[in-house]
């Protein structure tokens, strides 16, 4: 039987096919249809020659969601919230957008002022009602959205993560009347506290539900016209995955899609091959994603973004960057030269893919330099042009004032910083040192990059993994369906009784049963962890801690974040404790696949030398090898400067540094002694 991963990115649609009975790994790597992302995916099926009725399991990373919210295109949707509070995502936190400029303009809300309509209700802090819910208002203002072409609806009303009665009826009234409309309540979406963010991330909700309605409809038609018997999953942003009927429900699940199963990806590696302390670095066409991971635990948050809105859904802590291998090149009319945010995406793509496009960008820069071969095409179907390449970056080399090599080599110097920078945010800025970890590198343009931005950082090794180009898709290959449940009961912690907490919590387990029982999935496979969400009186924010469904004493509760808080800021309050959140991460485990590893008997270094070509260093040419990564023995130490090329991506190993083929099948490269 045959297991799937397929993950659609900025430029290029990415799959891999897993063999469960020979135990072997197949990639493909195809442009990205943008208008209609499935119609890549299905053509990435054909080119492999994949029959849908043989796979057993199908795991896709979309960027649906993302690109909905980015572009701007998403549905018309209207508000319904509490009288008195329809101005409530356009005041937001009223934190100033820009730190240094007072008259910086605040974040524009996805709906507008005269879509966000106020019903007459009313519910206490802890859920009490002190008025009832006016339903004749909301039939009203059912009617009034029929004639204003809505798409969706968000239900948004005070303290309804404590009791959602209210938001509840309200959208059932609301579906009746418009049956074609969307209708999702924050309480489905977002049972926390804070309304700003539980709004906003409801409204997100809304926004991109009928475009990722559509598109999964598409997509799953045509799978199950062709014979899918199993059903399609979907990488969500927590690392796991999720059937695609809850998506229809809930996609802002799955802004971080692609990325994250990037990371689970890395865990999975970085525990194969005893590398627990890893920071990734995926760089893709459009934009750019690195993530910690400390003793193969990477970190969670619910204080993501996408743009300048908040989602709080609970999500792997993962720091986005518009710098990729479309990135555009371009110089300030100051005469400063800068790469990105704007990216030449698929089509036309970088000057070199030959598809009209003269701006020049990072990918560009890597063929002038000759770190990017034009006989290998690209997706098997982009043949690079050097000629392309040379000529848009020369003709920002004569603006600036630069030799073509200079500039090109001024573009990747700028892309490193940036992306080093981005390192930075995920590593110092949480207490990290950067040079206590490898660097993971992935995506089709990570291993080209990733000795510039590991120097840079004083990071000494570089831990390039098999499939780097498609090790996204692998990462959806490797993960787990998981589910997050949260529910909050702000009480201090005299007043909660122990039972009160092991209720909670087994009650929020109970859900992730329910939910993986209707979904098909084996119940042998489960594992359910604990955490209660924790600060001391008067904070405005809250530390995770950890805890035991059958936790015996509210008394080892306080001591685990007391000894948490004190870890994190070195000092403890004498403040009381309160309790402000319980949740549960339940997940069901998969079987995951085999990293096919290295046969020695089959690889020589002879065999691996395909040739040599210049290399530009410091504008100056040098011969340089080229070794076919597939044919490469393992444990036998090469000195740069080399390249690695494989299907899909190329390792670039400058002076200075060492490379290593391990068994498992990761290139370890290293700087050698006495090198800074």
């Amino acid at each position: 039987m045959l297991r799937l991963g397929v993950d659609v990115g900025g430029t290029f649609t990415d799959l891999v096919l897993y063999e469960t009975e020979s135990q072997t790994l197949a990639i493909e790597k195809i442009p990205s249809s943008l208008n209609n992302q499935a119609e890549g995916v299905l053509a990435g099926m054909a080119r492999m020659g994949i029959k849908a009725n043989r796979l057993e399991r199908m795991v896709h990373g979309t960027t649906v969601a993302t690109n909905t919210v980015l572009e701007l295109t998403g549905a018309r949707v209207a508000v319904v919230t509490t009288a008195g509070h329809k101005d409530v995502l356009v005041v937001g936190r009223g934190n100033r957008t820009a730190l240094y400029n007072i008259k910086a303009p605040p974040s524009k809300p996805l709906i507008p002022r005269s879509l966000c309509f106020e019903v007459d209700e009313r519910l206490r802090a802890d859920g009490t009602v002190i008025r009832n819910l006016d339903e004749k208002q909301v039939a009203a203002i059912a009617d009034h959205l029929a004639a204003e072409n809505v798409d969706a609806v968000a239900v948004c009303f005070l303290h309804s993560y404590i009791n959602p009665e209210h938001e509840l009826r309200c959208a059932q009234i609301l579906q009746r009347k418009l049956p074609n409309c969307v209708i999702v309540t924050s309480a489905e979406v977002l049972p926390e506290y804070r309304e700003y963010e539980r709004f906003s991330t409801t409204v997100l909700n809304a926004y991109i539900a009928p475009a990722m309605r559509r598109y999964l409809h598409k997509l799953q038609t045509q799978l199950h016209k062709d014979g899918l018997q199993t059903k399609l999953e979907i990488m969500t942003s927590n690392g796991g995955s999720l059937p695609a009927s809850r998506i229809h429900a809930i996609p802002v699940l799955t802004m971080l899609s692609g990325p994250a199963a990037g990371v689970i990806a890395a865990v999975h590696v970085g525990k194969i091959t005893n590398h627990p302390n890893l920071i990734t670095c995926d760089i893709g066409g459009t934009s750019s994603d690195v993530c910690l991971i400390h003793d193969s635990e990477f970190a969670m948050t619910t204080d993501g973004h996408v743009g300048a809105l908040p989602v709080k859904v609970r999500q792997i802590d993962i720091h986005t960057i518009a710098v990729g291998g479309g990135s555009i090149a371009s110089s300030t009319d100051s005469g400063f030269l800068t790469v990105g945010p704007r990216s030449a995406g698929s089509k036309p793509g970088p000057a070199c893919y030959g598809r009209g496009g003269i701006l020049p960008t990072i990918t560009d820069a890597n063929v002038v330099l000759g770190l990017l071969s034009a006989d290998r095409p690209l997706g098997k179907e982009i043949h690079l042009d050097p000629q392309a390449a040379r000529d848009a970056v020369g003709r920002l080399a004569q603006k600036v004032g630069l030799g073509v090599e200079e500039m090109a080599q001024g573009i990747i110097r700028i892309a490193t910083i940036s992306l080093a920078s981005a390192i930075k945010e995920v590593s110092i800025m949480s207490g990290q040192d950067p040079r206590q970890f490898a660097l993971l590198p992935c995506g089709g343009a990570g291993p080209l990059q990733a000795v510039d931005v590991a120097a840079e950082l004083g990071m000494n090794t570089v831990l390039v993994p098999p499939l780097p180009g498609n090790f996204s898709a692998l990462g959806l290959l490797v993960s787990d369906a998981r589910r997050d449940y949260v529910k909050t009961r702000i009480s201090s912690t005299q007043s909660t009784e122990i039972d009160t907490v092991r209720n909670l919590l087994n009650e929020l387990a109970l859900q992730g049963h329910e939910e993986f029982d209707a979904a098909g999935f084996d119940k042998a496979g489960r594992i359910f962890s604990a955490t209660l969400d924790m600060r001391y009186s008067g904070q405005s924010f809250e530390l995770p801690v950890a805890v035991n469904f059958d936790v015996t004493s509210i008394e080892k509760i306080e001591q685990a974040f007391e000894d948490m808080y004190v870890s994190r800021y070195g000092a403890k309050s004498q403040s009381s404790m309160e309790i402000v959140s319980y949740r549960v991460v339940a997940w069901s485990i998969s079987a995951k696949p085999k990293l096919p590893g290295i046969n020695p008997e089959e690889r020589s270094l002879a065999a691996a030398l395909s040739g040599h070509r210049p290399v530009y260093v410091n504008a100056a040419a040098i011969r340089t090898p080229i070794y076919n990564r597939d044919l490469l023995p393992p444990e036998s130490t090469l000195e740069g400067p080399l390249l690695v090329e494989e299907e899909g991506s190329t390792t670039v190993v400058p002076e200075g540094w060492t490379v290593e083929l391990d068994l498992v099948g990761c290139l370890i490269l290293r700087q050698r002694q006495g090198r800074k």
